[in-house]
Formats: C-alpha cells, sequence, structure tokens
C-alpha cells in the first residue's frame, strides 16, 4: 500500500511553495501542430499565413504543474498509466506570442483523498512571458489511481483548496449544441505536443491502467471542447477567450463522435456537457468570454 501525508505536504492547508521557473521554448511549427492535434480546422489557428494567425488559447494547458516542487516522500508520485488527467481550469490573462520563450511557475494547492485507494492532486501554474506578462493562469487536478497498482493509496485526510465543484446541468434543452468526430489517429496526432503518456497508444499500457484501449488524452477532449465553443460561441475569435474548467468523467476513445452541449449561464458564461452517445464524458465544466 501507499500512503499520502496531505497534512504535512501542505501544513495549515496553505499552497505550497512556487517552483523555480521552468523556461519553455516553443516556435510556430509547435502552435500548429497543437492546433491540429486538438482537431481545429480554422484557418486562423492552423494557416501561419492567415491575417489573423494566433496561438489557440488553450496552447498552454500542456505545461500545467511544470515544476512545481513536491516532495514524493510525503505524496509518492504514480506511473503515467496510473495518474489520469482528471480536472482542468485555465484563464487567459493576455495572448502568448506566436514563438519565442516564456517561464511556467507550479505550486501544489491541493490534496484530497478521490474514492476508495485513489488521491486527487490540484497545482497551480502562471504563464508569463519575456517581458515579464503573465499570459496564462493554470489548474490541473491530477488523479491518482494508485502507486504501484490500482487503489494502493490507504485512506488519508486531505489538505489544501481545491477548484472541484459541482455543477449541475439544466434540466431544459441546450442554447448549443455542436459534434465532431474524433478521428482514429487523433491521439497519435497529440501526443506529439509532448504527452507521450503510452495509456493513449499503447494497448499494454491501457489494460495496467484499466482500459481495454488506448483511451485519447484528456488534454486532447479539453481542447476538441474548447475549440467547438469557440467557433459556435464566439465565432472563433481568440481575444473572447477568458476561461475554460472541465472534469473529466469518462474517457473519449478514437473512432468516437463527440457532442457538446451547452446552456447559458449568466452574461457570457455557458455551462455545458460533453457526451459520447449516452456517456457523459466532460462534466461539471464551463466557458466564459467577452
Amino acid at each position: 500500500v501507499a500512503t499520502y501525508q496531505a497534512t504535512q505536504a501542505l501544513p495549515d492547508g496553505k499552497p505550497g511553495p512556487w517552483g523555480e521557473p521552468v523556461a519553455i521554448r516553443y516556435d510556430r511549427r509547435d502552435v500548429l501542430l497543437y492546433a491540429v492535434g486538438i482537431g481545429t480546422q480554422d484557418l486562423r489557428f492552423v494557416y501561419e499565413g492567415h491575417p489573423q494567425f494566433a496561438v489557440f488559447p488553450t496552447f498552454a494547458i500542456r505545461w500545467g504543474g511544470s515544476g512545481a516542487p513536491v516532495d514524493t516522500s510525503l505524496i509518492p508520485s504514480s506511473p503515467g498509466p496510473l495518474n489520469i488527467d482528471a480536472e482542468r481550469h485555465l484563464e487567459v490573462l493576455a495572448p502568448l506570442p506566436i514563438s519565442g520563450e516564456v517561464t511556467v511557475r507550479s505550486r501544489l494547492i491541493g490534496v484530497h483523498p478521490r474514492g476508495t485507494g485513489n488521491g486527487f492532486c490540484e497545482y497551480e501554474s502562471l504563464v508569463t512571458d519575456a517581458s515579464g506578462n503573465d499570459c496564462v493562469r493554470m489548474v490541473n487536478g491530477s488523479f491518482r489511481r494508485g502507486v504501484e497498482k490500482l487503489g494502493d493509496i490507504e485512506p488519508f485526510e486531505g489538505a489544501g483548496a481545491t477548484f472541484s465543484e459541482k455543477l449541475v446541468a439544466p434540466d431544459r434543452p441546450p442554447d448549443f449544441s455542436s459534434t465532431t468526430l474524433i478521428p482514429a489517429n487523433q491521439a497519435h496526432v497529440y501526443r506529439l505536443s509532448g504527452d507521450y503518456n503510452p495509456l493513449h497508444i499503447d494497448p499494454e499500457s491501457a489494460s495496467f491502467g484499466g482500459f481495454d484501449e488506448p483511451i485519447l488524452h484528456g488534454l486532447c477532449t479539453f481542447g476538441h471542447c474548447a475549440h467547438l465553443l469557440l467557433e459556435g460561441l464566439c465565432g472563433g475569435d481568440a481575444s473572447r477567450f477568458r476561461r475554460i474548467k472541465v472534469r473529466f468523467s469518462a474517457p473519449v476513445f478514437l473512432g468516437e463522435t463527440l457532442q457538446i452541449e451547452a446552456w447559458a449561464d449568466g452574461e457570457n458564461r455557458f455551462q455545458f456537457e460533453g457526451r459520447v452517445d449516452e456517456r457523459t464524458v466532460v462534466s461539471n465544466a464551463y466557458f466564459e468570454f467577452e
């Protein structure tokens, strides 16, 4: 069995220390590859010659948690197949440059039990450009399904903050809906943006993680939701994107059709869910824009 000592990792429930800034360089090719990897066909994101060419607003999501200092004697790490993306929150503060260098600072903000034998860890991250402007703020929640095998984390007392919240979909028809097919090679393309967890491509690793076949990256599902909402509610205008939050409720498999249903929830805010047939795959989610 594995032991989490959350109250020692986060004394008094306060966030942990910020890690040292992690320098990340990227170029136009990385920007294009990410956009293709999340399935958008909007030329503003996939064609560098477009007069309004821009970085897709969720491009930075893959850097969430970079450099966060975590004492693994208190919070043991989990191998890729047992470490599942559970929730993501991203807020755009300023547009990212098309290419260049940014720094990412991260810190642990919460560790809580989630079901039997599992843990839920949350990290906050800030992405800062070369001029010192904070461009993106993120919180990522990692669902730890075990340390050495499924469900081997002993019961423990949680500590710290959480961005996880319960949102109930309205009992009425959606105000907006959109669907997209997930191509059979979508995970193969998305992984080239840097997420090489074998859970998403190798059948043996998927089986070790408790799945019958490789699953789509949660962050790829996240990106699909973001581009469908941005296109449908903002005409694809990246400057109107403000924040998005999701919970990954169930995996998406390659070749399936993802449907987004969204309900107006105040001015420039929509609550939404993602479904594959009758299976809810994204829940407790919202999108805000200008």
